[in-house]
């Protein structure tokens, strides 16, 4: 505006207007270490908002997988990635090499990033604040037709530099689209090709398949069913462990999900079977808690509905009627519940005991009043860290021998996770190759078959992401014809 103020009075004697010769004299020099300041400010936010936004998109399975790394302990969004740093920085100095001016670099930069806003603000008129479709129109309307006028202007410089930060977003579309849609085709892959229960159930010594001591779990991305991978698991290694749990990480489209709501967990078959689902939900927002931190909150939450399950056979049904409805449970699934949002009416079935960091595992569990049976559990392994976990059955409403009957089986089931940890933990994931079926299209196999597994071989793991430790890991190779 400054320099328009200044062009309507110099027109006939200045062709070339640059920022500093319409500014006076005597403000020239405070206004450039303002400009330098700006341009810090600038340069920090884009810098900021690329992370946060390739951050998000990964979370919602819309980019390959790269580090996070969060540099605040008190403050969840700042973070620091150091690949897209060092890609900023390479097309930083390409940038600087290549237009080698600034006025060619200023042209690269057009109105198309305010107008975008402008009606993606039109949509959360709409569709996040639930006003009328009159106000968003009003709204793009009013500012739509101000920055029109400053788009159209830039077009002239499109040839000039502005085709850059096009050609760029372009390139990143096509990642994010490749990525997505091969991600999507994967999960209906293992949706089609899910095994069923009574697959599960039927496995035993008849068949050859042992249970061996430890907890295995077994990452999918079902949140039923049993996954292609564990049946391919079983038929290469007949063996698998003693507790069984399907664990499910879920990315929800909310910035955060608060600690209480977010296990669900429910059982697998019959109690006896020692099979169990977990769905874990995170927030794009949300920090994903190490790999020592999950396996002993699990664990936690695991207990936790083991005895909230048993609470709640015991005031739906009379103990007598408890197996039969477990073995007519057995054919399908049942429901899960939300741990740490449940409330029992009585003392609490277990308590826990950490010598970690507070902040390194969040867990808000009741404390025990009435202690008859306590099992103590130490970590094994080569960290010098020390984790107790307490699991405590009341004995005080034990006065007939069905409800006696019952919590010996609830201890029973306790102690069995408990020697299972003891035993060590086992992560169970699939090691993917995905490719375009016979009879595709050009353009599909070429975004399968070299596109997205070039990403998917240059971008960080499942098991690097999760950071399991490579001792505890199991890969089962899977070939994936979308």
């Amino acid at each position: 505006m400054g320099q328009a103020a200044y062009l309507s009075q110099h027109h006939h004697t200045s062709y070339h207007i640059s920022f500093y010769v319409s500014v006076p004299e005597s403000v020239r020099w405070p206004v450039l270490v303002i400009a330098i300041l700006a341009s810090v400010v600038g340069s920090q936010a884009i810098i900021s908002g690329t992370f946060s936004i390739i951050n998000q998109s990964q979370s919602l399975s819309c980019f390959p997988r790269v580090k996070v790394i969060h540099t605040s302990d008190k403050i969840h969004g700042q973070i620091y990635i150091p690949e897209i740093n060092w890609v900023l920085m390479i097309l930083c100095i390409t940038v600087t090499i290549g237009f080698r001016d600034t006025k060619h670099m200023g042209n690269a930069s057009v109105m198309t990033v305010m107008l975008v806003t402008t009606c993606l603000m039109s949509l959360v008129i709409i569709l996040c604040w639930n006003k009328p479709p009159a106000v968003a129109l009003s709204f793009l309307l009013f500012f739509g037709s101000i920055e029109l006028l400053y788009f159209s202007a830039s077009l002239t410089k499109f040839t000039e530099g502005a085709w850059l930060p096009i050609l760029l977003a372009l390139f990143l579309m096509t990642i994010m689209f490749v990525w997505h849609y091969a991600t999507i085709k994967k999960y209906e892959f293992d949706l089609h090709n899910k095994v069923s229960l009574e697959w599960l159930l039927a496995l035993g010594p008849s068949l050859g398949v042992t249970r061996v001591p430890g907890i295995g779990l077994v990452f999918t991305d079902l949140t039923s069913g049993i996954p292609a991978n564990f049946s391919r698991f079983v038929t290469n290694l007949p063996a698998y462990h003693r507790i069984l749990v399907f664990v499910c990480v879920k990315s929800v489209p909310v910035p955060f999900v608060p600690p209480a709501e977010r296990y669900l967990v429910g059982r697998v078959g019959p109690a006896a079977h020692r099979s169990y689902r977990c769905i874990v939900r995170y927030g794009y927002r949300d920090v994903h808690q190490d790999i020592d931190s999950f396996e002993t909150e699990l664990v936690a939450r695991l207990a936790d509905f083991i005895r909230y399950d048993w609470h709640r056979s015991q005031h739906t049904s009379p103990y007598a009627e408890d197996d039969a409805s477990h073995s007519n449970e057995s054919s399908s699934e049942r429901r899960l519940a939300v741990i740490g949002t449940v409330t029992f009416s009585g003392t609490p079935g277990y308590g826990i005991e950490e010598s970690v960091e507070p902040a390194s595992v969040s867990i808000g569990f009741s404390t025990v009043e009435s202690v008859t049976d306590v099992i103590e559990m130490q970590a094994v392994g080569a960290e010098a860290v020390e984790r107790r976990v307490r699991f405590a059955i009341d004995d005080d409403d034990s006065e007939s021998d069905g409800q006696t009957k019952m919590y010996v089986q609830l201890e029973e089931e306790l102690r069995d996770l408990m020697t299972a940890q003891e035993a060590g933990t086992a992560f169970i994931l699939g090691h993917t190759h995905v490719e375009a079926k016979q009879g595709s299209s050009i353009l599909k196999r070429l975004a399968i078959n070299f596109g997205y597994n070039f990403l998917r071989r240059n971008c960080r793991g499942p098991d690097v992401a999760l950071k399991v430790p490579p001792i505890s890991l199991l890969e089962v190779g899977m070939v994936y014809v979308v």
